[in-house]
């Protein structure tokens, strides 16, 4: 998440909360923030993901300052104003780089007399953040009394991480509710790692090498604790590094693709693992999503990557049905499955609010029948990866068991399991099998 004073700046601030505002309450009506933003213009996204991305983080917190100083649950318009802008004072309050209480609460007001369902609260607005400002400064900086985890989360959820994960499930969500840091995938095939680093030091851009993630070795991850525009990195439109997470940089490398293999990429958009595995070797790969808008962005990433080919071919389809396929079994097939990315908050906040308990049986339902038809596109002795973005055991565990159960031919090879959300890597469910013939 970017915070510097080049975004702050980049568009009015009380315009920024007004829009920002908004974005929450789409999310709140149940429409994915990431659809949200994508409507906006350049110079409007990076303040307002970032304003919206940090309500959302802290709306356990924001919203016992609003029950505390507004009795009578306010309409929504001005509750989601209020948890845009009671976000951005405890930002300041935990040293982050932003704006003076002073102008958060000046700016706010400004906001509520442009936007007509709020231009009733401007006097309402201004009383409660003074309030709220004074006791952010009283209290201890960074706690987040009474409940530690300053984030929404579902009861249905947290209990379920409760159950599978006693000992660190508190500590799960307390740092899904930090910003994720900045992680790049150099381009293997125009650097090396070092080469790369080198590069960003001469930008003045500090980075560190990832070695690993769950014992599996990683050749090209970096890690920038200073997020940076992606205009910044140099080489980025030139294909030299693209922007992924380190637990999701093992899926290429457990599949091992080799020159001339034959590779399913089944759920590919946006084509960062495509694009991964294209890195590591010239296989011929077909990189398949049912959803057409986001099919656009596969063949987006690989332009820019320079990785487009004949051999490559990137088709819309169902990953559960066959009429797409042209009958011409796989040596490798990535399944990324449909889940609930329960694993990938700290990127997505928006995710808790959007998922319902019932959701999991369904979409458990619907990873099973890719599986099956994926398992029924590979040839003999070759090799299917099993991935979600879940935290879920329903989406990774359960499954995986369920798999091998289910077809006598699948051979478990090691794979890293559950990996759970870090400072480095989201949360990940990897399982590896081969096909015996």
């Amino acid at each position: 998440m970017l915070t510097d004073q080049k975004i702050l700046h980049s568009l009015p601030l009380s315009e920024a909360i007004t829009i920002s505002a908004q974005a929450v309450g789409e999310v709140m009506l149940g429409r994915s923030l990431t659809e949200v933003l994508d409507q906006l213009d350049a110079h409007e996204r990076p303040i307002v993901q970032s304003l919206t991305f940090d309500a959302l983080r802290k709306w356990v917190r924001s919203h016992e300052f609003i029950k505390e100083y507004i009795p009578k649950v306010p309409p929504p318009e001005v509750e989601y104003l209020l948890s845009v802008t009671i976000a951005l004072l405890l930002q300041g309050s935990t040293g982050g780089k932003g704006y003076p209480a002073h102008t958060i609460v000046d700016q706010s007001v400004k906001a509520c007399s442009e936007y007509e369902p709020t231009m009733y609260a401007k006097g309402l607005v201004n009383a409660v953040l003074r309030k709220v400002s004074l006791k952010i400064q009283a209290q201890n900086e960074g706690a987040y009394p009474p409940d530690p985890i300053p984030m929404f989360f579902p009861p249905w959820w947290r209990a379920s991480l409760k159950k599978n994960f006693p000992k660190v499930w508190q500590a799960m969500l307390i740092q899904q509710a930090q910003r994720a840091p900045l992680i790049l995938r150099v381009n293997a095939q125009q650097h090396t790692r070092q080469e790369y680093q080198d590069l960003l030091q001469q930008e003045g851009i500090a980075s560190e090498p990832i070695a690993e993630i769950a014992g599996i070795a990683l050749s090209s991850a970096l890690l920038l604790r200073e997020a940076v525009p992606v205009s910044d990195l140099p080489g980025f439109y030139a294909g030299a590094v693209s922007v992924q997470d380190a637990g999701a940089q093992i899926a290429a490398i457990l599949l091992d693709p080799k020159p001339g293999d034959r590779v399913l990429d089944a759920c590919a958009a946006p084509g960062g693992k495509t694009a991964h595995l294209l890195e590591l070797a010239e296989c011929g790969m077909i990189a398949l999503e049912l959803d057409g808008t986001r099919l656009g962005k596969i063949g987006g990433n690989l332009d820019r990557l320079r990785l487009q080919s004949d051999a490559v071919k990137i088709v819309r389809g169902d990953a559960s049905k066959t009429a797409w396929w042209d009958g011409v079994l796989f040596d490798k097939i990535l399944l990324d499955a449909p889940c609930s990315a329960s694993g990938i908050v700290a990127r997505h906040p928006d995710i808790p609010f959007l998922r319902r308990e019932a959701d999991i049986h369904a979409l458990q339902l619907r990873q099973r029948a890719i599986l099956t038809q994926a398992w029924n596109m590979l040839k003999p002795g070759g090799l299917l990866l099993y991935v979600t973005c879940s935290v879920f055991p329903e989406e990774g565990a359960d499954q995986a068991t369920w798999f091998a159960a289910e077809f006598v031919d699948a051979l478990r090879l090691p794979a890293p399991g559950q990996i759970l959300p870090t400072e480095v890597n989201d949360g990940f469910y990897y399982a590896l099998f081969k096909k015996n013939g």
